[in-house]
């Protein structure tokens, strides 16, 4: 199942755990156990400490199998093959379930084992998507930390019937206890304040009471990181406030055009960016979301959804951008239920199937090039009269047999009835409506900045991105900005490192001379 040189470096891992780990199969005669057999074999080979046993009775998943340590039942389950992007998910369960300690802080631990109640998870993934692996790692940690919790990766495309029963139509999607739980990435930080929300109570009430900071960056994409690092090495007091550390760079698979960088994914440089940013001394207060910016005489306060606040003597806001919707009906309805915004993770779900594209930019025609190679048909809809890709974009997806491009086409709805069943647009030369009949929407048109909680405090453009002056300085005394949220043309990463930087420095600037 495994090459040479996998089954080398599995084995140099394993060499890591302290205790044996259990290995309990739930197989059949199809060739999908047959491989999981051969997987499962490769792991025993690859360490003493690991012994594999099989059944062909009870009621789990086939072909699946838990890991546990001896003694135990309530270890993290695989049901399909925890290969692709889950191949590191696997390896991870093994080391810990085997005594390797996780590097997750001793307190989000102790929060875990004090979880009370029982908690049954399943998280359907798609071996493609590159978010999947946050969500079921996070969960197999818990469930390997706290014997009330337990946790199953199913592989969508082996469970197809199960995909369909439950309508799932993006990936990850979790169920508790049987229960619609969460779609989309989620870090196990995410996870734990859904489900103990004396937790975040609690850390709402540690962030209130948190001196006032020299420096305060509210965003930690890549331009709040940036700025963190160039504030912290100047000996400022430095904190970050962030929805979630790494921002949109969390939803990006391939980012090819960092300098100094080949190539890398989106999950694994924005772990590079909190690993340097805390290097530093940086008070990082994640899963917080600003609510309101006020100035207070000398200091500027900066309320949290929490409930909490946060004082500084100069905030950077850094908050970045998401996802533009295209505000039409049926989109927020049939959201998961065939309307998608990531074809890389959620494009297996649709093999065979037919999808639109809607979005003739640079995202828009790579997510129909993609798609192609998947799916039955894709047809792009860009409401232009032609479309705005690089040429040789444009050029390769003209060449796709299975591909049809409707320019100068607006989309007016999307229809169905428990899922997406069609897409109905406006020719807009002639004014009649048209309808395409499939079972997926990728929308794909851009962003837009996340900025409505500072409407009326600092000035910003007709489309709500923050005005900023060539230090990064916004129209209110002490308050900076930097990346995707401002006015700073060319959304890019490497573009907003920059601006996060300069923004610390403008910031600092700011801090010696007032």
């Amino acid at each position: 199942m495994l090459d040479t040189t996998t089954k080398a470096q599995l084995a140099a891992y394993l060499q890591r755990i302290s205790q044996p780990v259990e290995i309990v199969a739930s197989l059949d005669d199809s060739p999908a156990s047959q491989e999981m057999r051969s997987l499962l074999k490769d792991i025993a080979e690859a360490s003493p400490l690991m012994k594999v046993s099989e059944t062909t009775g009870g009621p789990h998943r086939k072909p699946s199998f838990s890991l546990n340590r001896p003694g135990e039942n309530h270890g993290p389950r695989f049901a399909g093959l925890p290969m692709g992007h889950e191949f590191t998910s696997l390896v991870l369960a093994l080391l810990q379930v085997g005594g390797y300690p996780p590097k997750v802080e001793q307190a989000v631990l102790e929060q875990i084992r004090a979880l009370d109640g029982d908690f049954a998870f399943e998280v359907y993934v798609s071996l493609t998507c590159h978010n999947c692996p946050d969500v079921v790692q996070a969960l197999n940690l818990m469930a390997i930390q706290n014997p009330r919790i337990r946790t199953t990766m199913i592989e969508g495309g082996l469970f197809q019937d199960e995909i369909k029963e439950r309508q799932i139509m993006g990936v990850p999607t979790v169920f508790l206890n049987g229960t619609m739980f969460g779609n989309g990435r989620m870090s196990l930080e995410e996870i734990l304040a859904k489900i103990d929300t004396s937790g975040t109570e609690r850390e709402a009430k540690k962030i209130a009471a948190k001196d006032p900071f020299d420096v305060l960056i509210v965003g930690g994409g890549p331009a709040g990181a940036a700025a963190a690092v160039y504030a912290a090495r100047k000996g400022i007091r430095t904190g970050i406030a962030a929805e979630r550390f790494g921002g949109q760079v969390l939803d990006t698979l391939g980012i090819e055009n960092f300098i100094s960088v080949k190539e890398t994914e989106g999950p694994k440089f924005a772990h590079a960016l909190e690993e340097h940013v805390r290097t530093y001394d940086v008070d990082i207060m994640n899963l917080q979301r600003a609510k309101a910016l006020k100035p207070t005489g000398s200091l500027i306060e900066v309320q949290l959804e929490s409930g909490a606040t946060l004082k500084a003597k100069s905030v950077i806001v850094s908050t970045g951008a998401r996802w533009r919707n295209i505000n039409v009906p049926g989109e927020q309805e049939f959201r998961n239920k065939g309307v998608a915004y990531c074809p890389h993770c959620d494009g297996p779900l649709f093999k065979g199937k037919r999808v639109a594209v809607i979005g003739g930019g640079n995202s828009g025609v790579e997510a129909a090039i993609d798609l192609a190679g998947i799916v039955a048909h894709v047809t792009l809809v860009e409401f232009d009269t032609r479309l705005r890709a690089d040429a040789v974009l444009q050029k390769k997806l003209h060449s796709l047999p299975n591909v049809t491009v409707l320019t100068n086409a607006q989309t007016t709805r999307i229809t169905g009835d428990q899922k997406v069943d069609g897409l109905v647009y406006k020719d807009r030369a002639s004014g009649e409506e048209k309808r395409v009949d499939l079972e997926g929407v990728f929308v794909q048109i851009g962003l837009v900045p996340n900025t409505e909680w500072l409407k009326g405090t600092v000035e910003l453009s007709k489309f709500g991105e923050i005005i900023v002056g060539p230090r990064g300085e916004t129209s209110l005394p002490g308050v900076f900005a930097a990346g995707d949220c401002t006015t700073v043309p060319f959304k890019q990463i490497i573009i907003a490192a920059g601006d996060g930087a300069k923004a610390a420095l403008g910031a600092f600037d700011h801090l010696i001379r007032s």
